[in-house]
């Protein structure tokens, strides 16, 4: 798994700071990595063979720009349904996550898109297809009864499909850190997984405790 790296001794960090003409820094044996597992795992120690390949390079992959198309599509579907909330929902926690969710999803999309554009890649159509196939996405009629829903009922049904949709995206984020090789790639799936599983945690604290 491509992982991020975040603690490397002063070797590793004095090779770094090589000119660019230089070979690129190699791990050296005697050069610890610690690096994070996924969300819920263990840190753990590379060794040097392992960190030597755990580094992610500039240089993108089918599955990074994949993964940044899909997020796209994945996170309006997130806005869809927390545009919702406010007119809506009986929670005010509920309205407090959706309102979260518009405010840390929007400024990523901004992100998502700015990376495809300098890629030379047009970012997604916002008419495009939801792509049905990707984890945790709501099907249209669970969108329709979310809308159709008010109160409590939406209340439920809002945690429900959230709480899934934001599964899919820790799994998508997941698959891109295992098959990705972009550093920019790697860090938006790292934060996106970090936010998302958090807000997990705050949907089932609403769920138990309403």
């Amino acid at each position: 798994m491509r992982v991020a790296l975040v603690l490397v001794t002063l070797v590793v960090l004095s090779l770094s700071a090589c000119s660019a003409g230089q070979r690129p820094p190699v791990a050296l044996s005697t050069a610890p990595v610690i690096a994070p597992g996924r969300p819920g795992e263990a840190p753990r120690t590379l060794s040097a063979s392992e960190a030597a390949t755990a580094v992610p390079t500039p240089t993108a992959n089918a599955a990074d720009v994949r993964y940044v198309q899909d997020m796209i599509a994945h996170h309006r579907q997130a806005l869809e349904m927390a545009t919702l909330a406010p007119s809506r929902a009986a929670s005010e926690r509920v309205r407090s996550l959706a309102s979260r969710i518009k405010d840390s999803q929007w400024p990523e999309i901004q992100v998502m898109s700015l990376w495809l554009t300098q890629q030379g890649l047009q970012p997604p159509d916002h008419h495009a297809n939801h792509h049905a196939a990707m984890p945790g996405m709501a099907t249209p009629e669970q969108l329709k009864a979310l809308a159709a829903a008010s109160g409590q009922d939406f209340d439920r049904l809002f945690l429900q499909l959230m709480i899934a949709h934001h599964r899919g995206a820790i799994t998508m984020s997941e698959q891109v850190l295992t098959n990705g090789s972009h550093l920019r790639v790697e860090e938006m799936a790292n934060e996106i997984a970090t936010t998302q599983a958090g807000e997990i945690r705050r949907m089932f604290q609403i769920q138990t405790t309403s």
